[in-house]
């Protein structure tokens, strides 16, 4: 039997499997930095498989699986996080978390579990495989600066021809794959301004230097960055998430601190408004006498898939006619971020999507929701979609 269809029927007669591991993931999470316990189960998993493992890698429990093929050729990663978010769960699924306050919303223990099986398929087919693949199971996604920088550091990954990794989105049933060439998700940069004024006296307004003022000018002013410095055509966001300037009615704050969040659809808009949002802050200190601390840091690079790697992806998928990924349709830029920018800032890949709405939803809850699900058909559809691009990837039959 060719490798291609006997690796698609193996992950069909294991998604119960995947079902299952999905399910425990699910009822056992931990968040970014603090996920020991899942990376011990996914180690656990490996044992006794003949394949190399490299655990602890980068800045946490990163893991890295290596699948050596009966031939030499190119190295390919796959990738998958496993981290959940601090929020407490409000589904009723018979696997909900058992560790409160802390839950799967956002589809990681589904990543983990179609991987996890996906590569125990491919060990078992590795004499077949002309090449080298790396399994990358990563943790703290959620949390800036994130796992994927750490792996990317620690130089594993040097060498790689290329890499892939997907993630469910309930936007769309499942059986839907979405794919985006070049710029795909934004880039993301966290920031904190603290304003010091002098404080006084309501009734002596020119005996201090009030800190609001100058704090409600910077809001006001960063927003003209996008409106009025950015390109009409390009994307940019700015948001202020934090105003701390509670006091009483007949004082003048003294200081006053400040948080935000900025989106970028490319590396050069991230410049842009970088340096706009430094000249600003030194525009109030010289316009309003206070002095200001700026903490500014870019968390996320915009996610950029290569173009010839996202068509092949695309090319693959369509010519699979099978009856579990029914459509294959480009994906709308989406303004979210993912460390998977990480790696392909290094190594050209694909980082596409796919669909996990539950069957019969009155109401969607998109990622990060308390009552977020997936419907678990999804699990194979990820599974097959990532097998068939390995196997056209190596040329396959």
């Amino acid at each position: 039997m060719k490798m291609r269809k006997k690796l698609l029927e193996m992950l069909e007669v294991r998604k119960a499997e995947i079902i299952q591991i999905r399910r425990y993931l699910h009822e056992h999470p931990e968040v970014s930095f603090k996920e020991e316990k899942t990376a011990q189960y996914i180690l656990d998993f490996y044992k006794g498989k003949d394949v190399e493992i490299q655990s602890n890698v980068g800045n946490a429990f990163g893991i890295i699986v290596t699948i050596k093929g009966g031939r030499p050729g190119k190295t390919i990663g796959l990738r998958a996080d496993f981290d959940a978010v601090p929020i407490v769960e409000e589904t009723d699924v018979p696997f909900k978390s058992r560790n409160h306050g802390v839950m799967h919303a956002c589809g990681h223990d589904g990543h983990t579990a179609y991987l996890l099986v996906l590569a125990d398929c491919l060990i078992q087919l590795k004499a077949s495989i002309p090449g080298t693949i790396k399994i990358i199971h990563q943790p703290a996604e959620e949390t800036p600066p994130g796992g994927a920088k750490g792996i990317v550091d620690s130089g594993l990954l040097d060498g790689l021809d290329a890499v892939f990794g997907i993630h469910l989105f309930p936007t769309h049933l499942a059986g839907y794959v979405g794919y985006r060439s070049g710029y795909a998700m934004a880039g993301r940069t966290s920031f904190k301004l603290s304003i010091q004024g002098v404080g006084g006296h309501g009734s002596s307004p020119h005996l201090a230097n009030d800190a609001i003022v100058a704090g409600c000018y910077f809001v006001t002013a960063i927003q003209t960055i996008v409106s009025r410095r950015l390109n009409p055509f390009d994307v940019g966001v700015i948001t202020i998430g934090s105003f701390d300037g509670r006091g009483s009615s007949n004082v003048i704050k003294e200081r006053v601190e400040l948080e935000g969040d900025v989106r970028y659809m490319t590396t050069k808009t991230q410049q842009l408004i970088d340096k706009e949002v430094h000249r600003i802050v030194n525009g109030i200190e010289a316009e309003f006498g206070v002095q200001c601390e700026l903490t500014y840091n870019a968390d996320y690079p915009p996610l950029y898939n290569d173009l010839q790697i996202t068509a092949a992806v695309r090319a693959s998928l369509e010519s699979m006619h099978d009856p579990d990924i029914k459509q294959v349709v480009e994906f709308p830029m989406f303004s979210g971020s993912e460390d998977f920018s990480y790696y392909l800032e290094k190594i050209p890949g694909c980082f596409f999507y796919i669909g996990c709405q539950p069957k019969g939803a009155e109401k969607i809850y998109f990622n990060h929701n308390p009552k977020f699900d997936i419907d678990e058909d999804s699990l194979l559809v990820a599974a097959k979609a990532v097998a068939q691009v390995v196997c056209s990837f190596y040329e396959l039959a």
